[in-house]
């Protein structure tokens, strides 16, 4: 009787301390949590995914595939409860950043992490290096908890597909004044795609950070930025891209000294232009004036206009060396 009592009050004990005590727990402030019962996640009634604005980069026929439940989020805070049957699946939302190498399955692919192998339009095998941020979606935690099973994995093998597609088609933007087909000689003779997105990282960067907008989505997860920072040529063209662009550099120098040339001597002709204008106004101004003050005298009445020409000569003559008087003979 003794040893059947002392079971049970050691099931009560283990039963207490199992699945009541234990059932208490916290969300730190970097975290939320998602409950499930029965294994069913709790839901926020019948809305979906592609009902929250998390969805609106997504495509119609993206919207069908990534239909996913909305969940209850839990908070960060407690001491919550749950029954036996209830799971807790608590999610660090903190930001982190990663080589854009990294791979979740393998950690010694991409030279370990290190370094991301991408191929040109001009078929170069390029090594890129850079880094990306992330953090998990709060608004989409279904996704990530239970829509994929790796949900990192997922998401870099998006952001690796879009880049390499991106780095294989990219062509430099006309560059402004220049109209399509017409190059200046020296970018004529480059071509080389490994320089324009050299030239044009930022553009790179702002294409990769538009097509992942809808990650979150997707896997939940929401990549914040992508910073590309160094894209290495294949050892066996490095020196050879380096005289190129060496060569390119000092023909666009020229070019460069021959336009602030031309430009100077435009500057100085339209200056010239300008000075000697300004000199025939001033000559013909004090005309205009001459021709001003005749009109008026003559208005006046022509003994009006022979004044004023008595006095002209007069003065005339007052300036005057030698004057000859013309005479008429009889």
């Amino acid at each position: 009787m003794s040893t059947a009592f002392g079971c049970f009050i050691g099931f009560l004990v283990w039963f207490l301390m199992r699945y009541l005590i234990a059932g208490f727990y916290t969300v730190n402030q970097n975290e939320r949590a998602v409950k499930t019962s029965f294994g069913r996640a709790q839901r926020v009634g019948d809305l979906r995914t592609i009902d929250d604005p998390v969805a609106e980069h997504l495509t119609p026929d993206q919207k069908l595939r990534y239909d996913y439940p909305q969940v209850r989020v839990i908070p960060p805070g407690g001491p919550y409860f749950k029954w036996p049957w209830e799971k807790i699946y608590k999610v660090d939302i903190a930001t982190s950043t990663v080589n854009m190498a990294w791979d979740p399955d393998d950690p010694s692919a991409n030279s370990s992490g290190s370094i991301l192998d991408a191929v040109t339009k001009d078929q170069l095998n390029v090594g890129l290096n850079g880094q990306i941020r992330f953090r998990v979606s709060e608004r989409n935690l279904y996704a990530f908890v239970f829509g994929v099973k790796n949900a990192y994995a997922h998401v870099m093998g998006y952001f690796v597909s879009v880049l390499r597609e991106r780095i294989a088609t990219f062509e430099a933007p006309p560059e402004p004044g220049i109209a399509d087909g017409e190059h200046t000689g020296a970018a004529s003779t480059i071509g080389i795609s490994i320089n324009d997105i050299r030239k044009n990282m930022r553009d790179l960067n702002e294409h990769m950070d538009h097509e992942c907008q809808s990650s979150s989505a997707r896997y939940g997860i929401v990549l914040d930025a992508s910073l590309i920072t160094g894209i290495d040529p294949p050892h066996e063209v490095e020196s050879a891209l380096a005289a190129i662009n060496t060569a390119y550099n000092q023909v666009s120098s020229d070019i460069s000294l021959a336009q602030a040339s031309a430009d100077q001597k435009i500057v100085q002709s339209q200056r010239a232009v300008e000075i000697e204008t300004l000199k025939a106004q001033a000559e013909v101004e004090p005309l205009k004036c001459l021709a001003s003050q005749l009109l008026d005298l003559k208005t006046r009445g022509s003994a009006a206009l022979r004044s004023y020409v008595r006095n002209v000569r007069l003065a005339l003559f007052d300036k005057a060396s030698q004057v000859f008087v013309e005479t008429r003979r009889d």
